[in-house]
């Protein structure tokens, strides 16, 4: 299908070769962009562009892509409260929350604008890709910028669900520590708790077993800050990656091997499932400065996979 999308150029990205900017924000795209250009495909504030031309901050651009494909994703994303300035979802797990260098056209944000009485709807949080479950945003621009200024004040209570590998020593477990990331990982994306002499983001999480097995167990997670992959690494870090995490799981295996090639059949079978399985199951939110007014979000709506996994070990979800 034949796709127009729309850009402002942030002012971070100023001086760069239109061409370039253009391949880098669609590497999935195989275009001649130079020639897609020079042919009408690029408009910058409205006239058509010079492939070679420096971009400005804040300049429009309109790039038109003539047979454009997004890897399948479960879009079906649902309405679970709202008020008269915010509303919380259920995102599907594997399904972006932004655009990414891969999908652009299905994203939470872009089908919610799309689907919802809200175009001008903004997030107030994120969730990674594969996590599924509660996300609050705000119905415009308007109250976005109203809320999440005061979002650790407004989401009093955030929890989430994980099955993970092993069964834990503990029944409980609250973990203070920092996270950073490392120059010298193999995953850029990955953070780790900090050993003795590495400075890092102060994180906290509460961690209760539900339930389990010798071989897996399912754990409710508390977290009272929120840091990039914090339950994740967290949990990694005791010896519990969350079942399917391509990242903190395995060592990065699948993540590693899909940078370079297609994961096969097997190995999708030794990960057991294409998303990992955490789940942001519940949010309290206080709307008032008073906090004479509190709302509790719950999500049962887990995942097919989640489900089937759980039934398969014997757990109840």
């Amino acid at each position: 299908m034949q796709v127009t999308f729309y850009d402002e150029v942030s002012h971070r990205s100023a001086g760069q070769v239109l061409h370039g900017y253009i391949s880098m924000s669609f590497r999935f795209v195989t275009l001649d962009w130079i020639s897609h250009i020079q042919c009408g495909g690029v408009t910058v504030d409205g006239s058509r562009a010079d492939p070679f031309q420096l971009i400005e901050g804040g300049q429009s651009l309109a790039i038109t892509i003539p047979d454009y494909h997004e890897k399948p994703v479960d879009t079906h994303w649902h309405l679970l409260w709202q008020n008269e300035e915010l509303f919380a979802v259920h995102k599907p797990a594997g399904l972006p929350v932004h655009r990414t260098p891969r999908h652009i056209v299905n994203t939470l944000i872009t089908l919610v604008k799309r689907e919802s009485e809200w175009p001008d709807a903004h997030l107030l949080h994120r969730l990674d890709s594969d996590t599924g479950g509660i996300l609050l945003l705000g119905k415009n621009k308007a109250a976005a910028v109203k809320w999440q200024s005061k979002i650790q004040k407004l989401m009093i209570q955030k929890v989430y669900h994980a099955v993970v590998y092993g069964k834990p020593d503990w029944l409980e477990y609250d973990m203070q520590c920092e996270l950073s990331a490392r120059e010298d990982a193999a995953i850029r994306a990955q953070v780790f708790v900090c050993e003795a002499g590495e400075s890092g983001k102060f994180s906290h999480s509460h961690f209760r077993y539900l339930s389990g097995n010798d071989q897996y167990s399912m754990i409710e997670c508390e977290i009272f800050t929120g840091r990039k992959h914090q339950i994740r690494a967290q949990l990694a870090h005791l010896g519990h990656a969350i079942v399917g995490d391509k990242i903190y799981a395995n060592n990065g295996e699948y993540y590693l091997k899909r940078l370079t090639k297609t994961l096969t059949p097997e190995d999708e079978i030794k990960r057991q499932t294409s998303h990992h399985l955490l789940f942001a199951q519940r949010v309290c939110l206080v709307l008032t400065a008073e906090q004479d007014k509190t709302v509790e979000i719950n999500n049962a709506h887990y995942p097919d996979q989640w489900r089937a996994f759980c039934q398969k070990q014997g757990f109840v979800v």
